[in-house]
């Protein structure tokens, strides 16, 4: 039981910043739907659930490459993905108008810079020993749940926010980044 526990709290720990995410991008859609969250969700679990087995597979091999500059590619790509967030809720004016999905690309590139902190829990998971296909199962299924929520609560703010709900989702970005890269330098 315990160990089913300690599987469950690393899914959702792991699926925060996908939640995080996945509320700006939300907001920053035109009431986006249920088949858009779905789809965001799907594409955020997916990788999120690559990622650790990647680690995993790269912690077996040679995990002293990976955790080096794992930290600097997520706040690279963190402050990357909020820094366009903030400029675009800055420069869109309101009778632009939003989109009703965001492509597969910004999606793609969300849910990577989301899911590297992963891949170093994928290294650690490799030197435990841990079930790494049920962690995988967890963490991708979690990360599913909180995006498809995610979206769906940002479709509420954007209404009533819009584009100061998308500026503090790419803030909450660059702030996610910037833990990644405070953690692992100065703490490690």
């Amino acid at each position: 039981m315990e160990n089913l526990l300690t599987t469950a709290v690393l899914a959702f720990s792991m699926s925060a910043d996908a939640f995080a995410a996945a509320l700006g991008k939300g907001a920053a859609l035109d009431r986006p739907r249920l088949s858009e969250a779905l789809r965001t969700g799907f594409v955020f679990g997916i990788i999120e659930a690559i990622t650790p087995l990647m680690g995993w597979a790269a912690g077996l091999a040679a995990s002293k490459y990976i955790t080096a500059i794992d930290h600097w590619i997520a706040f690279a790509l963190l402050a990357a993905l909020g820094a366009k967030m903030i400029w675009e809720s800055a420069c869109r004016s309101d009778a632009r108008p939003k989109p009703n999905r965001h492509s597969l690309k910004v999606l793609v590139a969300t849910a990577i810079a989301t899911s590297i902190d992963a891949m170093a829990v994928g290294v650690t998971l490799a030197f435990i020993d841990a079930d790494i296909v049920v962690t995988v199962l967890a963490i991708g299924c979690a990360t599913f749940l909180m995006a498809t929520v995610g979206i769906m609560i940002g479709r509420l703010i954007g209404e009533t926010f819009g584009r100061i709900a998308e500026a503090i989702g790419g803030i909450g970005l660059i702030v996610i980044g910037a833990r990644i890269l405070i953690e692992h330098t100065l703490i490690s």
